[in-house]
This record gives C-alpha cells, structure tokens and sequence, in this order.
C-alpha cells in the first residue's frame, strides 16, 4: 500500500510545472512539428528522477503515490503529451519487476530503473496481435543458462531510444489454456534483437513508436521476472491497470489544454459586436467541456486511489480510461469548432490536440474493451 503525502506532492507538482514552463514549452511546436526526439529534456527529466517515481525509495527511485503520478501526467500532457509516453511504458515495465521480480532482480534492476540508466518501456502488441495478448506468437526456449527468443514485437514506445524492456513470450506454445505457457522477461538491447522499423504517425509525434525484431536472441535465465514460467500475462495485466491510469490522465491533460485554449480564444475573437464567449451557443461548449474535464479528473483519482491501496482496480481504471480519453476526443474536437479556421491551422495548437486525442481511445486497451472490461467487473461485483 502506497501513502499519500500531499505536502510532498505539491513540491513536486510546482518543481513539473517550472520544469514544463521553463524547458518545455519554448520548444514543443518546433520538435512536434519536426518529430524531433526531445534527447535534452529527458535528461532533465532523469535529473528529475522522474523514471523512478514511482520505484520505492529503498531501490533508489521517488516512491510516490500512484494519485500524484497521474497529477504529474496530467500536467506534462497538458502541455504536451508525447512526453507521458516516455514516462508510462519504462514505468510499467519498472512496476512489473518490483511487484513480482525475485529480490535479486529488484536488487540488480530498479535502481538502475530508477535513475534511467536503463530505461524503456514493455513488448507486448505484435504485428497480428493487440487486445488478445493470449495469441502472441513470440517464442522462447530453454537452452542450457538461458533462453533463446524468436519473433517479433509492433508499436514499442521507447523501442528506438530506450535499452530495456519487459518482454511477453509464449514459454509453452502448446499450454491450455494459452495464459498458462506465458512468461516475462527482463530483456536489454544485444546481439539478435533489433528495432526493424520506426512507425510513422498522426500524432504523438517526437516519441519513438517501433517494431522489435528477435532473432535466436539469448537472455539469461535469471531474467524469467519471478524466476517461474508461465505467470507473465498475470504479471501484464497488473501492470496495464497502472498504464490505464496513465492513459486516462494524459487524456485529462489533453482535455484540460484544449478547454484552456478554448476558454482563452473565446474572450479574444468577437463576432457581431460582441466576444464569442458571450454567445450561448459556445458557452454550452465551454460548459459541457469544463464539466466532462473536471469528472475525468475524478474517475483518474479514485482510480488511482484503489490502486495505491493494492486492490483489483480493473474496472475503475477502465472507467477512468474510456470516459477520460473520449473527453480528450470530444473536447478538442470542440475546441477546434470554437477556433473556427483558425483550430484547423498550425499556428494555434488546437490542431495538434485533435490529432494527439485518437491514439489514447486506441491505446493501452480499446475503449471497446474498456466497456466489456467494466461490464464484467460490474457483474463479478455484483453476483446474484
């Protein structure tokens, strides 16, 4: 169980929000514009010891709550989301080894985690699986003090730039059911594994989004996270529990920025003799923005609560993820109606919103799987 300390979290807070203003926000259009990867400000934000920030203090890193570690992602997405990414996935991976790793492996790892020596983030999505994590078809074998691994992995932030990733692979292709022959494993850049390919995107420019290849690719037995075989989804899926507040909290960060904007614009541009914000028909915007933003913020909290609290949290985080990252959608798409022309152009940064909103109802887990995710939890709750 994790303690929230909110004298410590506003220090941090206000140490995020000088960081963005000061070493962020001169710079985002220019490396947005360009997909330029932001080398000097990760430094800063390693310096920061933001890549740990969430690994216990014993191990080096922060040891915050899980309530400020979605604050904290709010803030950065609020002023550009491409930066959460880098943050989420190394975190994910750093939280799948200090929840299930061998003491060894926590020894041996999360401090260099923590300080982002080593940093990346998780392979898990391949080219002809998603949502159904089951149908990997990435392989590892035994072979003698180690495993040699085949395959191949698709959309891994942090594939190019970072050195290390929890790696998801079918230990026992034959196991039923499926879930039972996976394992996951601590898995650092060497000889047979390779990043194939940067991905081009709409949005979420200036972080790396790549496609992993392994060929007969050795990595220690000592790495299996846990040291068993077979319990790596067990091990993803707690994990995607904190990649899905992550999700809903940039989705808050997003929201927040496009009504900041919207808010702004709407007291500078006049039409009939009067500024828009005065028109009913964009204040029901205003209104219906400021409302659907302010009830993500909750959902991401209590989210985030339960989590820090040790409980299954699966269905409130989905419900935090699905109604926070629609929010995202929806509002900058109304912010863009509220800029008018000027929304659809590259000056004004409603644009870039509008393009960055779509991949959260797509990432971490469908919105449509968030729905059957919620409505299982609800009944299982529920039982009758």
């Amino acid at each position: 169980m994790t303690v929230h300390d909110e004298g410590q979290e506003q220090l941090i807070l206000d140490m995020v929000g000088r960081f963005l203003e000061q070493e962020v926000r001169p710079h985002v259009w220019q490396m947005e514009h360009d997909d330029t990867y932001p080398v000097e400000i990760v430094e800063k934000m390693k310096d920061m010891g933001l890549f740990g920030c969430l690994i216990a203090p014993e191990y080096g890193g922060l040891g915050l709550s899980t309530v400020t570690y979605a604050k904290i992602i709010e803030l950065i997405s609020e002023e550009w989301m491409s930066l959460s990414g880098i943050l989420n996935s190394h975190l994910i991976m750093a939280a799948a080894v200090q929840r299930n790793g061998t003491e060894e492996q926590k020894q041996a790892f999360l401090p260099r985690f923590a300080t982002g020596e080593l940093r990346g983030g998780i392979g898990l999505t391949e080219p002809d699986c998603g949502t159904d994590l089951q149908a990997i078809r990435t392989v590892a074998r035994r072979d003698g003090d180690a495993y040699v691994i085949n395959g191949a992995k698709m959309w891994i932030t942090n594939g190019y730039h970072g050195n290390c990733f929890a790696l998801l692979v079918k230990t026992d292709p034959q196991a039923e059911p499926r879930h039972k022959g996976m394992s996951l494993f601590i898995a650092e850049k060497g000889p047979g594994f390779t990043v194939s390919r940067q991905l081009e995107k709409l949005g979420y420019k200036g972080i790396d989004s790549t496609e992993l290849v392994f060929e007969n690719y050795r990595v220690p037995a000592d790495r299996l996270i846990g040291g068993v075989e077979g319990r790596g989804l067990q091990m993803v899926l707690n994990g995607l529990e904190l990649g899905r507040i992550n999700v809903a909290a940039r989705g808050v960060g997003v929201a927040q920025a496009a009504l900041r904007e919207s808010v702004k614009y709407a007291q500078q541009r006049k039409t009939f003799g009067k500024p828009i914000c005065e028109h009913q028909a964009i204040q029901t915007k205003l209104g219906d923005m400021a409302t659907r933003t302010e009830a993500s913020r909750l959902l991401v909290q209590r989210a985030a609560e339960a989590y820090d609290r040790g409980e299954r949290c699966d269905m409130e985080a989905g419900m935090a993820k699905l109604f926070a990252t629609e929010t995202a959608v929806e509002n900058s798409l109304e912010a863009m109606r509220i800029h008018g022309g000027y929304g659809y152009s590259k000056e004004y940064l409603v644009e870039r919103f509008y393009r960055d909103a779509p991949l959260l109802v797509i990432g971490e887990g469908t919105n449509e799987m968030q729905r059957i995710i919620i409505a299982r939890q609800l009944v299982e709750r529920n039982r009758i």
